[in-house]
């Protein structure tokens, strides 16, 4: 009964953590310059505290329906424990690492892993992007609609993301595919990620890839029943994605299901979009690392814009949202753009807190 109350609590204590957080956040922001020294300090000193917390927090969690897919994970592991022979069937480098869990060690260890594999590439990426600014950016990555999702829910696919952005800041070229190749084998769903990497990387056209986007919305409008049947008959549509697409029922969300055009979602979508053109094209920002993250954001966005009204669209948004908050803070972390710079940091952390604390947590 413990276990059950804690379970059923988890969301309310760790969404009301970040709130007040996020509330310290802004008022630091409106009281202090970005660029002094304490601040910096203690924002370094903040940004590991929290990373502690929520690692040990989130990856000691009781194995509980609370957390969806996390109990069919246990019913797995457990199935490895008593002798059950290797799933060649599933993405081989994640399920190689739970048999050696489930033959070594054991579940709890396993699923605190799994968090720090989750959590620790996007501390460490941030580090190596913003430095002494890298703060904001983990935080706001933390924070981001379908993060607790993706650490509790879609277990996978979370591992998988957050070790593409850790792979696309690496300088090494020979590491960074090698890492993007090897996470395909977490969770297959990232190659979609991948190859739209792969193709920004030669074809850096971002006005091309915002009026694609722009043209993704009548088309779904118009073809959205057709696309879903193409994308179904694709030769990579396993059965996880036609169970999405066919809107059959599963595990709850990390968000409310609601089939049809999901405005909602699109018009939060589009501030990513809006990020995009106005650094790019009004602030006149040159990055390549900026830019490809908002090409991928733009192409990879467009492809769910195609499939928006199926039941799990969530599923396919994530691939196009796990990068949202990068798209979002980079430039401010990079560029003196304001002269109240700092304020405005603090003004987009608590507007982008309050969508996830509004759909994640009150109307979830």
């Amino acid at each position: 009964m413990n276990t059950i109350f804690l379970a059923s609590n988890y969301s309310l204590i760790y969404y009301n953590f970040l709130l007040v957080i996020t509330f310290f956040v802004f008022y630091k922001s409106q009281t202090t310059s970005l660029e002094s020294p304490s601040n910096l300090v203690g924002k370094n000193i903040l940004g590991f505290i929290f990373f502690i917390l929520i690692l040990l927090f989130i990856g000691f969690r009781p194995i509980n329906f609370h957390f969806g897919d996390m109990v069919i994970y246990n019913i797995e592991f457990e199935n490895y424990v008593k002798g059950a022979p290797f799933d060649t069937s599933k993405e081989f480098l994640f399920e190689s690492f739970k048999y050696f869990f489930a033959k070594k060690l054991n579940a709890t260890s396993f699923f605190f892993v799994c968090t720090f594999l989750y959590i620790a590439p996007l501390y460490f990426a941030t580090k190596k992007i913003f430095i002494d600014y890298s703060f904001y950016a983990f935080y706001l990555l933390v924070i981001s609609f379908s993060f607790w999702a993706y650490a509790t829910n879609g277990i996978r696919n979370g591992i998988a993301t957050s070790l593409f952005i850790f792979a696309i800041t690496r300088d090494s070229k020979i590491v960074k595919w090698v890492l993007l190749i090897a996470i395909i084998f977490i969770h297959k769903s990232i190659l979609i990620a991948v190859i739209i990497y792969a193709i920004v990387s030669k074809l850096n056209y971002t006005k091309v890839y915002i009026l694609l986007w722009f043209i993704c919305i009548p088309l779904s409008l118009v073809l959205g029943s057709f696309l879903e049947h193409f994308f179904l008959g694709l030769g990579f549509a396993d059965e996880k994605l036609k169970v999405y697409l066919q809107g059959v029922d599963q595990v709850k969300e990390g968000v409310t299901l609601v089939v049809g055009f999901r405005w909602d979602f699109l018009l939060y979508s589009a501030v990513g979009v809006f990020a995009c053109w106005y650094f790019i094209f009004i602030k006149k920002i040159k990055d390549k690392i900026y830019s490809l993250i908002c090409n991928t954001y733009l192409i990879s966005n467009a492809i769910w814009i195609l499939v928006i009204r199926v039941s799990y669209s969530n599923r396919f948004a994530y691939m196009s949202w796990f990068l949202m908050a990068l798209v979002i803070i980079y430039p401010l972390l990079k560029i003196k753009m304001f002269d109240n710079q700092h304020k405005v940091i603090g003004i987009i952390t608590i507007l982008y807190f309050s969508f996830t604390y509004l759909f994640d947590f009150i109307l979830n």
